[in-house]
């Protein structure tokens, strides 16, 4: 388990790594043999393209991309409009958000970790230490001490000196949480001036007897004239990239 979550942050630097110059005499293990500690090209593909499975899973639990996709699915749920936008249209622009907030941490664990490996100046557990630092300075950023505080204590684990000597095991999904946490707040805050609106609407509707006629149905056009017109995209995406210091 600690080992496959010491590989966790080289997905991040899969798309910025550079392949190093291939060596004239290789060792079974793809090694340049001829001096050095620089992993050949062929050898690098492999590593890549196997850390590359595990991209999916990571997107979804160390990138503000849990965040921002619960934020929006709250959104279209307080808007009413079932399933516009679409889940395709949420995942993307989830996703694009989450690269733009993690490109920083990104470049900073590739130079740190990959760019020193293959000019063969660490090992590969430095390596992948020193490229992990970047990704703990990100998730600290954000997690909660109590959620921290519940796994050290399910794992039987010792206080940590500072929170940068916290485990990936621990920290990540401490993180999880923290960010559903956050999101389901921000959800709560989008639902209210809906909520408003769909109480208005009722009321009046109740009111004048037409009981048949279904309040959804009347509220929608004003909780989507409300949104047009206060720009509310912009507002949302704006204040979730704010939240995440971006």
């Amino acid at each position: 388990m600690r080992s496959l979550l010491r590989t966790l942050p080289w997905l991040f630097v899969a798309q910025a790594c550079i392949a190093a110059p291939a060596a004239p005499v290789l060792s079974p293990f793809g090694v340049n043999a001829s001096g050095g500690a620089t992993l050949s090209t062929p050898m690098q593909i492999v590593i890549m393209l196997t850390l590359m499975t595990l991209l999916p899973a990571l997107i979804m639990s160390v990138t503000p991309f849990l965040r921002v996709v619960v934020v929006l699915h709250f959104l279209r749920q307080a808007l009413g409009t079932q399933s516009t936008p679409s889940n395709q249209i949420i995942i993307g622009l989830s996703l694009f958000l989450a690269m733009l907030v993690m490109q920083p941490v990104a470049v900073q664990m590739y130079k740190d970790g990959w760019q020193p490996l293959e000019e063969g100046r660490i090992t590969t557990s430095q390596a992948m230490d020193a490229g992990a630092i970047p990704l703990k300075q990100f998730l600290v950023k954000f997690v909660r001490e109590a959620d921290v505080r519940l796994f050290l204590d399910a794992t039987h684990s010792p206080s940590p000196r500072n929170p940068q000597d916290v485990e990936l095991r621990i920290l990540i999904p401490a993180y999880i949480l923290s960010e559903l946490k956050a999101a389901f707040q921000i959800g709560a805050v989008l639902f209210l001036p809906f909520l408003v609106i769909d109480l208005l609407v009722s009321s009046v509707t109740l009111s004048l007897g037409m009981v048949q006629l279904p309040p959804v149905m009347i509220s929608a056009p004003f909780k989507l004239l409300l949104f047009v017109l206060v720009d509310g995209w912009s507002l949302v995406i704006g204040s979730l990239l704010k939240s995440l210091q971006v």
